[in-house]
């Protein structure tokens, strides 16, 4: 988290402008210049997408598995996957090194060669200067945006105002980067205004949300300012996956993507037809069910929902390193038989097996 802010400035005339856009009211934002094209856009048909928030394999001595991570990102590739959030808390990217936050990001984006889009978490150090470097080697990757951790850019007792102006700061010193923002739980979970995002859209240099407020006042307010820019929203709540796809959120990233990507997709996929209304009240409320399951252990619990799948990959994880009891395995065995049991009512093909 950032402890200390120095470096960088911009013109006092851009400065008090985006300051009084904070004051604006929450009419139709700005559209955003011809320069800020993303991968990462709505289509004509407005069906959402499912970007898997990856996770990361590692080997019996806790080093990486290059390997498996290559598995694990053609897996996802075939399950249906639109996008992909690499280094992301679900890559435990609080346990990696910085060489190994690039390398797991260039691994992802090799294996794609180009078949999808990536983005990843890039707002690492302890200064600004250190933050905005970080920033800048991230991108160097070929990411379509670089994330910003919202804990990271204040302290959690620090106002909007504090935020803002180091959020200033880093769009100063990262000249034309594209830029998200993601609600991590980790360090502490920070869910930013609607006047603090209408400050971040009308910079033009965001792009991409991940959502994880949980509450669909919120994520339909998030969209309203959104709408009508390249600004878009993934939802990583489940319980609200259908309403917010309806609303216009561009897709889902929840973690039960790293158990039933398929079923994430297929609700994507659906979400906005008529005749789908039975299928996607009951699954959604199915995932809701099982979601406090699959939770517990995590991501040892996914790495072995997909070893169960037939995934070759070790129940290891270096951010919690408890294994998984008797109980946990027997509940997410059920687990199992019940996504065995969607993807039979859903007419879906479960992703080939390793």
């Amino acid at each position: 988290m950032l402890n200390e802010v120095n470096g960088g400035s911009s013109s006092k005339e851009r400065r008090m402008f985006l300051r009084n856009m904070v004051f604006l009211s929450l009419g139709s934002p700005l559209a955003l210049s011809d320069f800020s094209k993303n991968r990462f856009r709505r289509t004509s048909n407005r069906k959402g997408e499912f970007v898997p928030v990856m996770l990361t394999p590692y080997l019996s001595d806790y080093k990486i598995d290059w390997d498996g991570l290559d598995r694990l990102t053609d897996f996802y590739l075939k399950a249906g996957a639109g996008g992909f959030f690499a280094n992301c808390l679900s890559s435990e990217m609080y346990s990696l090194s910085d060489t190994e936050r690039l390398k797991v990001t260039e691994r992802v984006i090799q294996r794609l060669s180009g078949e999808s889009k990536v983005v990843a978490t890039g707002s690492f150090g302890d200064t600004m200067d250190e933050m905005s470097d970080f920033v800048k080697k991230m991108a160097d990757t070929g990411v379509d945006s670089v994330i910003i951790v919202t804990s990271h850019l204040a302290e959690r007792d620090e106002g909007e105002e504090v935020w803002m102006h180091n959020a200033e700061k880093l769009i100063d010193q990262t000249g034309n980067i594209r830029l998200g923002t993601y609600e991590s739980p980790n360090p502490y979970k920070r869910l930013l205004s609607p006047q603090v995002y209408t400050f971040l859209n009308d910079s033009g240099r965001f792009f991409y949300h991940k959502d994880t407020s949980e509450d669909i006042d919120d994520i339909t307010t998030k969209l309203t300012i959104f709408s009508e820019t390249d600004f878009l929203l993934y939802n990583a709540h489940t319980g609200s996956a259908v309403a917010s796809l309806r609303n216009g959120a561009a897709g889902m990233s929840p973690i039960s993507g790293n158990f039933y990507p398929e079923i994430i997709r297929w609700i994507c996929d659906h979400a906005l037809e008529a005749d789908k209304v039975d299928d996607l009240e009951w699954i959604q409320q199915e995932l809701i069910e099982t979601e406090k399951i699959i939770s517990r252990g995590y991501p040892n619990s996914a790495k072995y929902f997909l070893k169960k799948r037939g995934l070759p990959i070790e129940i290891l994880s270096r951010s919690n390193k408890n294994e998984l009891t008797s109980d946990e395995r027997q509940d997410l065995d059920k687990v199992y038989r019940r996504f065995q049991s969607w993807c039979d009512r859903l007419s879906i093909s479960p992703a080939l097996s390793f």
